[in-house]
C-alpha cells in the first residue's frame, strides 16, 4: 500500500477463485483507506459480465478461467470504482476441475491507466487453501512490480506453489 500511496494511485480488486482474500490482506494494513477503494467478489460468471463488464461472447466461448478474463476483470474493476489500479484473480483452486482446467489453473491481473494490463498464467501445487494463498501472494507482487516499473511488457507464465 506505501508504493501506491508514493505513486499517489488507488486500487480496487476483482476476486473471484480468493473470494476476498486480496482486499482482506489489503485491509489488514493500517492506513489502507488511503489507497484501497473496494472490491468486487465475482463468482458467477454472470456478475463477470454484468458487473465488471467482462465480454459476454468471451465468458460463453472460454470459461471464466482464462487470462483475457482477468485482464478484463481487472480492467473492469478499476473503472467501476474509480481507481488509478484494478487488480484481479480468477482460476481454479479445486477440489474438482472447471470448465476443461485443472486444480491449479489461475490467472492474475492488473489494469492501470497506462495501458492494456499485465496478465500472468499461474500452474499452481497445493490444496485449495494453499492455491488461493499463493494467488494472493503474487497478484500483490505483480502489482509492486508494474508500480515500481520493473515489469516486464508480454504476459508470463509461473509455476509454484507447496
Amino acid at each position: 500500500m506505501a508504493a501506491l500511496e508514493e505513486h499517489g494511485g488507488t486500487l480496487a480488486v476483482a476476486e473471484s477463485l480468493t473470494g476476498g482474500l486480496v482486499a482482506a490482506e489489503l485491509t489488514a494494513v493500517p492506513g489502507a483507506s488511503r489507497t484501497f477503494r473496494g472490491s468486487v467478489t465475482a463468482y458467477a460468471s454472470d456478475l463477470k459480465r454484468d458487473v465488471l463488464g467482462v465480454d459476454g461472447t468471451l465468458l460463453e466461448e472460454r470459461g471464466a478461467v482464462d487470462p483475457e478474463v482477468a485482464r478484463q476483470m481487472a480492467a473492469g474493476v478499476r473503472r467501476l470504482l474509480g481507481a488509478t489500479w484494478g487488480a484481479a484473480t480468477t482460476g481454479v483452486a479445486g477440489p474438482d476441475p472447471q470448465g476443461g482446467q485443472p486444480v491449479g489453473t489461475v490467472y492474475v491481473a492488473v489494469s492501470g491507466a497506462r495501458g492494456a494490463g499485465k496478465v500472468v498464467a499461474l500452474r499452481l501445487n497445493g490444496d485449495r487453501a494453499d492455491i488461493r494463498k499463493e494467488s494472493v501472494r503474487i497478484v500483490l507482487g505483480l502489482l509492486l512490480s508494474e508500480l515500481s516499473g520493473n515489469g516486464r511488457a508480454q504476459d508470463t507464465e509461473q509455476n509454484g506453489g507447496n
